[in-house]
Protein backbone atom coordinates (compact mmCIF):
# COMPACT_ATOMS: atom_id res chain seq x y z
CA UNK A 1 0.00 0.00 0.00
CA UNK A 2 1.42 3.39 -1.02
CA UNK A 3 0.50 6.70 0.57
CA UNK A 4 0.16 9.82 -1.55
CA UNK A 5 1.99 12.52 0.44
CA UNK A 6 0.61 16.00 -0.10
CA UNK A 7 3.58 17.91 -1.60
CA UNK A 8 4.94 21.27 -0.56
CA UNK A 9 4.10 23.51 -3.54
CA UNK A 10 5.91 26.53 -2.11
CA UNK A 11 4.69 30.15 -1.98
CA UNK A 12 4.08 29.76 1.77
CA UNK A 13 1.22 27.29 1.31
CA UNK A 14 1.25 24.78 4.19
CA UNK A 15 -2.31 23.47 4.04
CA UNK A 16 -5.32 23.21 1.77
CA UNK A 17 -9.02 22.40 2.03
CA UNK A 18 -10.34 19.09 0.73
CA UNK A 19 -13.25 20.22 -1.44
CA UNK A 20 -14.38 16.91 -2.87
CA UNK A 21 -13.40 13.27 -3.12
CA UNK A 22 -13.84 12.06 -6.70
CA UNK A 23 -13.54 8.39 -5.66
CA UNK A 24 -14.46 6.21 -2.69
CA UNK A 25 -12.49 3.67 -0.70
CA UNK A 26 -12.37 0.42 -2.65
CA UNK A 27 -12.67 2.07 -6.06
CA UNK A 28 -10.39 0.85 -8.84
CA UNK A 29 -8.62 3.73 -10.59
CA UNK A 30 -6.14 4.18 -13.42
CA UNK A 31 -2.95 6.22 -13.48
CA UNK A 32 -3.54 10.01 -13.65
CA UNK A 33 -7.28 9.62 -12.85
CA UNK A 34 -8.40 12.53 -10.60
CA UNK A 35 -8.80 11.43 -6.98
CA UNK A 36 -9.58 14.63 -5.10
CA UNK A 37 -10.20 18.34 -5.52
CA UNK A 38 -8.15 20.58 -3.21
CA UNK A 39 -8.32 24.33 -2.71
CA UNK A 40 -5.32 26.41 -1.65
CA UNK A 41 -5.34 30.17 -1.24
CA UNK A 42 -4.14 30.35 -4.85
CA UNK A 43 -6.32 27.97 -6.84
CA UNK A 44 -8.38 24.78 -6.95
CA UNK A 45 -6.47 21.75 -8.24
CA UNK A 46 -7.16 18.08 -8.90
CA UNK A 47 -4.86 15.42 -7.43
CA UNK A 48 -4.35 12.40 -9.75
CA UNK A 49 -3.63 8.75 -8.99
CA UNK A 50 0.07 7.78 -9.02
CA UNK A 51 -0.58 4.45 -10.77
CA UNK A 52 -3.27 1.90 -11.58
CA UNK A 53 -4.74 0.28 -8.49
CA UNK A 54 -7.34 0.33 -5.73
CA UNK A 55 -7.97 3.26 -3.40
CA UNK A 56 -7.58 1.64 0.00
CA UNK A 57 -7.93 4.61 2.36
CA UNK A 58 -9.01 8.26 2.33
CA UNK A 59 -7.39 10.09 5.25
CA UNK A 60 -9.68 13.15 5.30
CA UNK A 61 -13.35 14.03 5.00
CA UNK A 62 -14.67 16.64 2.60
CA UNK A 63 -14.20 20.06 4.17
CA UNK A 64 -11.20 18.96 6.26
CA UNK A 65 -7.91 20.85 6.16
CA UNK A 66 -5.04 18.74 4.83
CA UNK A 67 -1.44 19.68 5.56
CA UNK A 68 1.59 19.33 3.31
CA UNK A 69 3.95 16.41 3.96
CA UNK A 70 1.00 14.39 5.33
CA UNK A 71 -0.71 11.38 3.67
CA UNK A 72 -3.80 12.31 1.63
CA UNK A 73 -4.90 8.87 0.45
CA UNK A 74 -3.49 5.36 0.13
CA UNK A 75 -3.49 3.05 -2.89
CA UNK A 76 -2.93 -0.65 -3.45
CA UNK A 77 -1.08 -1.16 -6.72
CA UNK A 78 -2.94 -3.29 -9.26
CA UNK A 79 0.29 -5.23 -9.79
CA UNK A 80 0.47 -6.05 -6.09
CA UNK A 81 -2.83 -7.67 -5.13
CA UNK A 82 -1.46 -9.17 -1.96
CA UNK A 83 -2.34 -7.56 1.36
CA UNK A 84 0.83 -6.80 3.25
CA UNK A 85 0.92 -8.21 6.78
CA UNK A 86 3.82 -8.39 9.15
CA UNK A 87 4.15 -11.08 11.78
CA UNK A 88 5.89 -9.77 14.87
CA UNK A 89 8.20 -12.41 16.29
CA UNK A 90 9.27 -12.37 19.93
CA UNK A 91 12.61 -11.01 18.75
CA UNK A 92 10.98 -8.11 16.96
CA UNK A 93 8.94 -7.32 20.06
CA UNK A 94 12.04 -7.20 22.19
CA UNK A 95 14.24 -5.20 19.83
CA UNK A 96 13.97 -1.56 18.70
CA UNK A 97 13.18 -0.61 15.15
CA UNK A 98 16.61 -0.34 13.61
CA UNK A 99 17.98 3.09 13.03
CA UNK A 100 21.72 3.60 12.75
CA UNK A 101 24.22 1.14 14.17
CA UNK A 102 24.14 3.10 17.38
CA UNK A 103 20.34 3.10 17.46
CA UNK A 104 20.30 6.89 17.82
CA UNK A 105 19.08 8.10 14.46
CA UNK A 106 16.94 7.09 11.51
CA UNK A 107 17.73 7.35 7.81
CA UNK A 108 14.86 8.80 5.79
CA UNK A 109 14.68 9.40 2.05
CA UNK A 110 13.13 12.60 0.73
CA UNK A 111 10.70 11.45 -1.97
CA UNK A 112 10.23 13.96 -4.78
CA UNK A 113 6.50 14.75 -4.64
CA UNK A 114 4.04 14.86 -7.52
CA UNK A 115 3.15 18.56 -7.83
CA UNK A 116 0.55 17.98 -10.53
CA UNK A 117 0.08 20.00 -13.74
CA UNK A 118 1.53 17.11 -15.75
CA UNK A 119 5.01 17.53 -14.24
CA UNK A 120 6.58 14.08 -13.82
CA UNK A 121 10.25 14.99 -13.61
CA UNK A 122 12.61 17.86 -12.89
CA UNK A 123 16.24 18.73 -13.47
CA UNK A 124 18.78 18.96 -10.66
CA UNK A 125 20.13 22.50 -11.03
CA UNK A 126 22.44 22.64 -8.02
CA UNK A 127 23.13 20.73 -4.81
CA UNK A 128 23.44 23.22 -1.95
CA UNK A 129 24.95 20.60 0.37
CA UNK A 130 27.30 17.63 0.12
CA UNK A 131 27.11 14.11 1.51
CA UNK A 132 28.14 14.25 5.16
CA UNK A 133 26.95 17.83 5.71
CA UNK A 134 24.88 18.52 8.83
CA UNK A 135 21.74 20.52 8.05
CA UNK A 136 18.90 22.02 10.05
CA UNK A 137 15.18 21.77 9.45
CA UNK A 138 14.00 23.87 6.45
CA UNK A 139 17.59 24.48 5.29
CA UNK A 140 17.75 24.46 1.47
CA UNK A 141 19.29 21.23 0.18
CA UNK A 142 18.89 21.34 -3.60
CA UNK A 143 17.61 23.53 -6.44
CA UNK A 144 15.43 21.74 -8.99
CA UNK A 145 13.92 23.08 -12.20
CA UNK A 146 10.58 22.04 -13.63
CA UNK A 147 9.08 23.48 -16.81
CA UNK A 148 7.40 26.06 -14.56
CA UNK A 149 10.12 27.43 -12.29
CA UNK A 150 13.21 26.80 -10.19
CA UNK A 151 12.46 25.84 -6.59
CA UNK A 152 14.52 24.98 -3.54
CA UNK A 153 13.88 21.70 -1.70
CA UNK A 154 14.42 22.05 2.08
CA UNK A 155 15.43 19.50 4.69
CA UNK A 156 12.50 18.14 6.69
CA UNK A 157 14.51 17.58 9.87
CA UNK A 158 17.73 18.41 11.64
CA UNK A 159 20.38 15.85 10.76
CA UNK A 160 23.09 14.72 8.37
CA UNK A 161 22.89 14.24 4.59
CA UNK A 162 24.07 10.67 3.96
CA UNK A 163 23.30 10.23 0.26
CA UNK A 164 22.52 12.34 -2.82
CA UNK A 165 20.73 10.14 -5.35
CA UNK A 166 21.38 12.34 -8.41
CA UNK A 167 24.23 14.37 -9.88
CA UNK A 168 23.93 17.98 -11.00
CA UNK A 169 22.19 18.09 -14.38
CA UNK A 170 20.41 14.74 -13.89
CA UNK A 171 16.66 14.44 -14.34
CA UNK A 172 14.80 13.21 -11.26
CA UNK A 173 11.38 11.57 -11.53
CA UNK A 174 8.54 12.19 -9.09
CA UNK A 175 7.94 9.53 -6.43
CA UNK A 176 11.68 8.67 -6.39
CA UNK A 177 14.23 9.38 -3.60
CA UNK A 178 16.08 12.66 -4.01
CA UNK A 179 18.38 12.50 -0.98
CA UNK A 180 18.75 10.51 2.25
CA UNK A 181 19.01 12.19 5.64
CA UNK A 182 20.06 10.82 9.00
CA UNK A 183 17.64 12.34 11.48
CA UNK A 184 18.92 13.59 14.83
CA UNK A 185 17.66 11.59 17.78
CA UNK A 186 16.35 14.84 19.22
CA UNK A 187 14.17 15.33 16.16
CA UNK A 188 12.63 11.88 16.17
CA UNK A 189 13.16 9.18 18.79
CA UNK A 190 12.95 5.81 17.05
CA UNK A 191 14.49 3.57 19.70
CA UNK A 192 12.68 1.18 21.96
CA UNK A 193 13.97 -0.52 25.06
CA UNK A 194 14.42 -4.26 25.23
CA UNK A 195 11.18 -4.58 27.18
CA UNK A 196 9.10 -2.68 24.60
CA UNK A 197 5.71 -4.35 24.25
CA UNK A 198 4.23 -5.55 20.98
CA UNK A 199 1.52 -2.93 21.28
CA UNK A 200 4.17 -0.22 21.10
CA UNK A 201 6.31 -1.82 18.42
CA UNK A 202 3.49 -2.72 16.06
CA UNK A 203 2.26 0.83 15.31
CA UNK A 204 5.82 1.97 14.71
CA UNK A 205 6.49 -0.90 12.34
CA UNK A 206 3.15 -0.30 10.64
CA UNK A 207 4.21 3.34 10.17
CA UNK A 208 7.43 2.26 8.45
CA UNK A 209 5.43 0.07 6.07
CA UNK A 210 3.02 2.87 5.27
CA UNK A 211 5.94 5.19 4.55
CA UNK A 212 8.34 3.18 2.35
CA UNK A 213 10.63 6.19 2.05
CA UNK A 214 12.02 5.29 5.49
CA UNK A 215 15.05 2.97 5.53
CA UNK A 216 16.77 1.71 8.66
CA UNK A 217 20.57 1.51 8.56
CA UNK A 218 22.90 4.05 6.96
CA UNK A 219 25.07 2.81 4.13
CA UNK A 220 23.04 -0.34 3.31
CA UNK A 221 21.58 -0.06 -0.19
CA UNK A 222 20.51 -3.63 -0.93
CA UNK A 223 16.81 -4.03 -1.73
CA UNK A 224 16.82 -7.31 0.19
CA UNK A 225 18.27 -5.67 3.28
CA UNK A 226 15.76 -2.84 3.02
CA UNK A 227 12.93 -5.36 3.06
CA UNK A 228 14.40 -7.11 6.10
CA UNK A 229 14.73 -3.79 7.94
CA UNK A 230 11.03 -3.02 7.74
CA UNK A 231 10.93 -1.00 4.52
CA UNK A 232 8.36 -2.11 1.99
CA UNK A 233 9.97 -4.10 -0.80
CA UNK A 234 8.63 -3.22 -4.25
CA UNK A 235 9.64 -5.69 -6.95
CA UNK A 236 9.83 -4.58 -10.58
CA UNK A 237 6.37 -4.22 -12.03
CA UNK A 238 5.61 -6.30 -15.11
CA UNK A 239 3.23 -4.40 -17.36
CA UNK A 240 1.95 -5.01 -20.84
CA UNK A 241 1.78 -1.30 -21.63
CA UNK A 242 4.67 1.09 -21.14
CA UNK A 243 4.23 3.54 -18.26
CA UNK A 244 4.68 7.14 -19.40
CA UNK A 245 3.08 10.54 -19.00
CA UNK A 246 0.97 12.01 -21.83
CA UNK A 247 3.76 14.46 -22.68
CA UNK A 248 6.30 11.64 -23.03
CA UNK A 249 3.88 9.57 -25.12
CA UNK A 250 3.33 12.55 -27.41
CA UNK A 251 7.09 13.09 -27.77
CA UNK A 252 7.60 9.45 -28.70
CA UNK A 253 4.70 9.50 -31.15
CA UNK A 254 5.93 12.67 -32.85
CA UNK A 255 9.31 11.01 -33.41
CA UNK A 256 7.75 7.67 -34.45
CA UNK A 257 9.35 5.70 -31.62
CA UNK A 258 7.55 2.86 -29.86
CA UNK A 259 7.61 3.19 -26.08
CA UNK A 260 8.04 -0.58 -25.83
CA UNK A 261 11.41 -0.21 -27.58
CA UNK A 262 12.70 2.31 -25.03
CA UNK A 263 14.57 1.25 -21.91
CA UNK A 264 12.83 2.96 -18.97
CA UNK A 265 14.79 4.49 -16.10
CA UNK A 266 11.90 5.93 -14.10
CA UNK A 267 10.16 4.69 -10.97
CA UNK A 268 8.51 1.27 -11.48
CA UNK A 269 9.52 1.17 -15.13
CA UNK A 270 8.20 4.62 -16.08
CA UNK A 271 9.55 5.97 -19.38
CA UNK A 272 10.86 9.51 -18.86
CA UNK A 273 11.53 12.27 -21.35
CA UNK A 274 15.28 11.69 -21.05
CA UNK A 275 14.74 8.05 -22.04
CA UNK A 276 13.02 9.14 -25.26
CA UNK A 277 15.79 11.65 -25.98
CA UNK A 278 18.42 8.95 -25.42
CA UNK A 279 16.56 6.63 -27.79
CA UNK A 280 16.39 9.40 -30.39
CA UNK A 281 20.13 9.97 -30.07
CA UNK A 282 20.88 6.25 -30.46
CA UNK A 283 18.50 6.01 -33.42
CA UNK A 284 20.20 8.96 -35.11
CA UNK A 285 23.65 7.44 -34.64
CA UNK A 286 22.41 4.06 -35.91
CA UNK A 287 20.84 5.68 -38.99
CA UNK A 288 24.05 7.56 -39.73
CA UNK A 289 26.11 4.38 -39.43
CA UNK A 290 23.68 2.51 -41.70
CA UNK A 291 23.86 5.27 -44.29
CA UNK A 292 27.66 5.12 -44.27
CA UNK A 293 27.49 1.35 -44.74
CA UNK A 294 25.20 1.66 -47.74
CA UNK A 295 27.06 4.45 -49.53
CA UNK A 296 30.73 3.59 -48.97
CA UNK A 297 33.01 0.58 -49.72
CA UNK A 298 34.40 -1.50 -46.86
CA UNK A 299 37.58 0.55 -46.54
CA UNK A 300 35.58 3.76 -46.31
CA UNK A 301 33.06 2.31 -43.90
CA UNK A 302 35.57 2.16 -41.06
CA UNK A 303 36.81 5.70 -41.58
CA UNK A 304 33.23 6.97 -41.70
CA UNK A 305 32.37 5.31 -38.40
CA UNK A 306 35.55 6.62 -36.79
CA UNK A 307 34.72 10.10 -37.97
CA UNK A 308 31.24 9.85 -36.48
CA UNK A 309 32.61 8.61 -33.16
CA UNK A 310 35.08 11.48 -32.95
CA UNK A 311 32.52 14.12 -33.92
CA UNK A 312 32.31 16.95 -31.39
CA UNK A 313 28.60 17.54 -32.02
CA UNK A 314 26.40 17.01 -29.00
CA UNK A 315 22.67 16.67 -28.45
CA UNK A 316 21.04 18.63 -25.66
CA UNK A 317 17.46 18.32 -24.47
CA UNK A 318 15.42 21.52 -24.50
CA UNK A 319 13.47 21.44 -21.27
CA UNK A 320 12.24 23.47 -18.36
CA UNK A 321 11.80 27.21 -18.84
CA UNK A 322 13.49 27.15 -22.26
CA UNK A 323 10.98 24.63 -23.58
CA UNK A 324 8.04 26.52 -22.11
CA UNK A 325 9.21 29.85 -23.54
CA UNK A 326 9.84 28.23 -26.92
CA UNK A 327 6.25 26.97 -27.05
CA UNK A 328 4.99 30.40 -25.96
CA UNK A 329 6.91 32.21 -28.69
CA UNK A 330 5.85 29.68 -31.34
CA UNK A 331 2.22 30.12 -30.33
CA UNK A 332 2.64 33.89 -30.57
CA UNK A 333 4.20 34.11 -34.03
CA UNK A 334 1.89 31.43 -35.46
CA UNK A 335 -1.39 32.93 -34.22
CA UNK A 336 -0.77 36.70 -33.89
CA UNK A 337 -0.31 38.91 -36.98
CA UNK A 338 2.56 41.13 -35.82
CA UNK A 339 3.21 44.62 -37.13
CA UNK A 340 6.05 46.94 -36.13
CA UNK A 341 6.47 50.64 -35.39
CA UNK A 342 9.87 52.24 -34.69
CA UNK A 343 10.79 55.71 -33.51
CA UNK A 344 13.62 57.56 -31.79
CA UNK A 345 13.32 58.90 -28.27
CA UNK A 346 15.24 61.92 -26.98
CA UNK A 347 16.57 60.96 -23.54
CA UNK A 348 18.19 64.28 -22.57
CA UNK A 349 15.63 65.49 -19.99
CA UNK A 350 15.03 62.01 -18.61
CA UNK A 351 18.76 61.51 -18.02
CA UNK A 352 18.94 64.82 -16.16
CA UNK A 353 15.89 64.00 -14.01
CA UNK A 354 17.21 60.56 -13.11
CA UNK A 355 20.56 62.03 -12.08
CA UNK A 356 18.73 64.47 -9.80
CA UNK A 357 16.58 61.75 -8.20
CA UNK A 358 19.22 59.04 -7.77
CA UNK A 359 20.55 60.37 -4.43
CA UNK A 360 16.99 60.54 -3.06
CA UNK A 361 16.34 56.89 -3.96
CA UNK A 362 19.78 55.76 -2.76
CA UNK A 363 19.03 57.30 0.63
CA UNK A 364 16.19 54.76 0.84
CA UNK A 365 18.47 51.94 -0.44
CA UNK A 366 16.57 51.73 -3.73
CA UNK A 367 18.34 51.66 -7.08
CA UNK A 368 16.78 53.97 -9.68
CA UNK A 369 17.16 52.92 -13.32
CA UNK A 370 15.33 54.31 -16.34
CA UNK A 371 12.83 51.44 -16.34
CA UNK A 372 10.48 52.87 -13.66
CA UNK A 373 10.00 55.97 -15.84
CA UNK A 374 9.25 53.85 -18.92
CA UNK A 375 6.84 51.67 -16.94
CA UNK A 376 4.93 54.57 -15.37
CA UNK A 377 4.71 56.36 -18.72
CA UNK A 378 3.22 53.20 -20.27
CA UNK A 379 0.53 53.12 -17.59
CA UNK A 380 -0.33 56.79 -18.11
CA UNK A 381 -0.57 56.33 -21.88
CA UNK A 382 -2.77 53.23 -21.45
CA UNK A 383 -5.33 55.34 -19.59
CA UNK A 384 -5.79 57.33 -22.79
CA UNK A 385 -5.57 54.29 -25.08
CA UNK A 386 -7.08 51.40 -23.06
CA UNK A 387 -7.08 49.10 -26.09
CA UNK A 388 -3.35 48.58 -25.40
CA UNK A 389 -4.44 46.98 -22.11
CA UNK A 390 -6.81 44.40 -23.55
CA UNK A 391 -7.10 40.66 -24.27
CA UNK A 392 -8.46 38.88 -27.35
CA UNK A 393 -9.99 35.45 -26.88
CA UNK A 394 -8.66 32.47 -28.86
CA UNK A 395 -11.53 32.60 -31.34
CA UNK A 396 -10.84 36.29 -32.00
CA UNK A 397 -14.45 37.22 -31.25
CA UNK A 398 -14.29 38.86 -27.80
CA UNK A 399 -12.07 41.68 -26.54
CA UNK A 400 -11.64 42.13 -22.77
CA UNK A 401 -10.46 45.50 -21.47
CA UNK A 402 -8.36 44.99 -18.35
CA UNK A 403 -8.63 47.29 -15.35
CA UNK A 404 -5.20 46.57 -13.85
CA UNK A 405 -2.00 47.76 -15.53
CA UNK A 406 0.27 44.74 -14.95
CA UNK A 407 3.38 45.64 -16.93
CA UNK A 408 5.87 42.90 -17.76
CA UNK A 409 9.66 43.20 -18.03
CA UNK A 410 11.72 40.69 -20.01
CA UNK A 411 14.59 39.39 -17.87
CA UNK A 412 17.55 37.26 -18.97
CA UNK A 413 17.77 34.74 -16.11
CA UNK A 414 20.09 31.78 -15.54
CA UNK A 415 17.30 29.42 -16.63
CA UNK A 416 16.19 31.37 -19.71
CA UNK A 417 13.95 34.27 -20.68
CA UNK A 418 11.35 35.22 -18.07
CA UNK A 419 8.72 37.96 -18.20
CA UNK A 420 7.55 38.83 -14.67
CA UNK A 421 5.18 41.75 -14.25
CA UNK A 422 4.59 44.54 -11.76
CA UNK A 423 0.96 44.54 -10.68
CA UNK A 424 -1.36 47.59 -10.64
CA UNK A 425 1.17 50.13 -11.90
CA UNK A 426 -1.67 52.66 -12.24
CA UNK A 427 -1.75 52.86 -8.42
CA UNK A 428 2.02 52.98 -7.82
CA UNK A 429 4.44 55.85 -7.41
CA UNK A 430 7.81 55.99 -9.13
CA UNK A 431 9.42 54.91 -5.86
CA UNK A 432 7.02 51.95 -5.49
CA UNK A 433 7.80 50.79 -9.03
CA UNK A 434 11.56 51.05 -8.53
CA UNK A 435 11.39 49.16 -5.25
CA UNK A 436 9.30 46.31 -6.68
CA UNK A 437 11.32 46.21 -9.88
CA UNK A 438 14.60 45.65 -8.04
CA UNK A 439 13.15 42.70 -6.13
CA UNK A 440 11.49 41.12 -9.17
CA UNK A 441 14.60 41.36 -11.35
CA UNK A 442 16.75 39.80 -8.60
CA UNK A 443 14.32 36.91 -8.10
CA UNK A 444 14.02 36.43 -11.87
CA UNK A 445 17.77 36.18 -12.33
CA UNK A 446 17.87 33.56 -9.58
CA UNK A 447 14.93 31.71 -11.15
CA UNK A 448 12.85 32.07 -7.98
CA UNK A 449 9.79 33.94 -9.21
CA UNK A 450 6.32 32.92 -8.07
CA UNK A 451 3.62 31.88 -10.53
CA UNK A 452 1.70 35.05 -9.62
CA UNK A 453 4.59 37.24 -10.75
CA UNK A 454 4.72 35.44 -14.10
CA UNK A 455 1.00 35.51 -14.89
CA UNK A 456 -1.73 38.00 -15.79
CA UNK A 457 0.49 40.60 -17.47
CA UNK A 458 -0.94 43.48 -19.53
CA UNK A 459 1.82 44.68 -21.82
CA UNK A 460 5.54 43.93 -22.00
CA UNK A 461 8.79 45.86 -22.17
CA UNK A 462 12.16 44.44 -23.28
CA UNK A 463 15.26 46.44 -22.34
CA UNK A 464 17.49 44.73 -24.90
CA UNK A 465 19.63 47.86 -25.19
CA UNK A 466 21.03 47.25 -21.70
CA UNK A 467 22.97 44.37 -23.25
CA UNK A 468 23.54 45.92 -26.66
CA UNK A 469 21.77 46.52 -29.92
CA UNK A 470 20.14 49.59 -31.44
CA UNK A 471 16.94 48.08 -32.80
CA UNK A 472 15.01 44.84 -32.35
CA UNK A 473 11.72 43.34 -33.49
CA UNK A 474 10.22 41.85 -30.31
CA UNK A 475 7.77 38.94 -30.26
CA UNK A 476 4.51 39.63 -28.41
CA UNK A 477 4.18 37.78 -25.11
CA UNK A 478 0.81 36.14 -25.80
CA UNK A 479 -1.89 36.97 -24.71
CA UNK A 480 -0.61 40.58 -24.54
CA UNK A 481 -1.46 42.74 -27.55
CA UNK A 482 1.79 44.73 -27.68
CA UNK A 483 5.44 44.80 -26.63
CA UNK A 484 8.16 47.44 -26.89
CA UNK A 485 11.92 46.87 -27.19
CA UNK A 486 14.31 49.58 -25.99
CA UNK A 487 17.61 50.00 -27.82
CA UNK A 488 20.82 51.36 -26.36
CA UNK A 489 21.20 55.11 -25.88
CA UNK A 490 23.60 56.81 -28.30
CA UNK A 491 24.89 60.37 -28.46
CA UNK A 492 24.07 61.50 -32.01
CA UNK A 493 24.04 64.80 -33.93
CA UNK A 494 20.63 66.39 -34.40
CA UNK A 495 19.35 69.73 -35.70
CA UNK A 496 17.50 72.60 -34.05
CA UNK A 497 14.49 74.14 -35.86
CA UNK A 498 16.81 76.77 -37.33
CA UNK A 499 19.36 74.23 -38.52
CA UNK A 500 22.00 74.36 -35.80
CA UNK A 501 23.68 71.03 -34.95
CA UNK A 502 23.69 69.77 -31.36
CA UNK A 503 24.47 66.49 -29.58
CA UNK A 504 21.50 64.53 -28.26
CA UNK A 505 21.05 61.25 -26.38
CA UNK A 506 18.89 59.10 -28.65
CA UNK A 507 17.25 55.74 -27.97
CA UNK A 508 15.47 53.69 -30.64
CA UNK A 509 12.14 52.22 -29.51
CA UNK A 510 10.55 49.37 -31.45
CA UNK A 511 6.94 48.27 -31.03
CA UNK A 512 5.25 45.04 -32.10
CA UNK A 513 1.45 45.04 -32.02
CA UNK A 514 -1.35 42.54 -32.58
CA UNK A 515 -2.92 43.72 -35.84
CA UNK A 516 -6.18 41.94 -35.00
CA UNK A 517 -6.68 44.42 -32.15
CA UNK A 518 -4.54 47.50 -32.84
CA UNK A 519 -4.37 49.41 -36.12
CA UNK A 520 -1.29 51.34 -37.19
CA UNK A 521 -2.74 54.78 -36.42
CA UNK A 522 -3.65 53.82 -32.84
CA UNK A 523 -0.22 52.31 -32.27
CA UNK A 524 1.54 55.47 -33.46
CA UNK A 525 -0.71 57.78 -31.41
CA UNK A 526 -0.11 55.69 -28.30
CA UNK A 527 3.65 55.72 -28.93
CA UNK A 528 3.65 59.49 -29.45
CA UNK A 529 1.93 60.07 -26.10
CA UNK A 530 4.21 57.61 -24.30
CA UNK A 531 7.35 59.22 -25.76
CA UNK A 532 6.04 62.70 -24.90
CA UNK A 533 5.92 61.70 -21.23
CA UNK A 534 9.53 60.48 -21.49
CA UNK A 535 10.92 63.37 -23.55
CA UNK A 536 9.22 65.81 -21.14
CA UNK A 537 9.01 63.84 -17.87
CA UNK A 538 7.69 66.85 -15.98
CA UNK A 539 4.35 66.23 -17.77
CA UNK A 540 3.96 63.00 -15.80
CA UNK A 541 3.60 65.08 -12.64
CA UNK A 542 0.14 66.12 -13.79
CA UNK A 543 -1.10 62.52 -13.55
CA UNK A 544 1.08 60.97 -10.82
CA UNK A 545 -0.68 59.72 -7.69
Amino acid sequence: MNDFILPDIGEGIVECELLKWLVAEGDTVVEDQPIAELMTDKATVEIPAMHNGIVSKLYYKEGDIARVHEPLFAMQSSSDERAETVELSPESEAQPIKATASGSAQIESFILPDIGEGIVECEIMQWLVSEGDVVSEDQAVVEVMTDKAVVEIPAKYNGKIVKLHYAKGDTAGVHTPLFDQEIDSGAQDLTNTSNTSASTAEPALHHSLKHPAVSSIAGIASDTNKHQQGEKYEPPVQVSRAIASPAVRRLAKENEISLSDIKPTGHKGRVLKQDVMQALSSHKEHSQASQNTQTAPNSAQTSGIEKASSNDDRIESIKGIRATMGKQMMASVSTIPHFSVSDELCMDKLIALRNDLKPVFEAESVKLSFLPFFIKALSLAMKTYPILNSRLNEAGTLLTYLSAHNIGIAVDSKIGLLVPNIKNVETLSLFDIAQQLNGIIERARLGKLSNAELSNGSISLSNIGAIGGITATPVINKPDVAIVALGKTQKLPRFTPIGDVFASNIMMVNWSGDHRVIDGATMVKFNNLWMDYLCHPEKMLVHLR
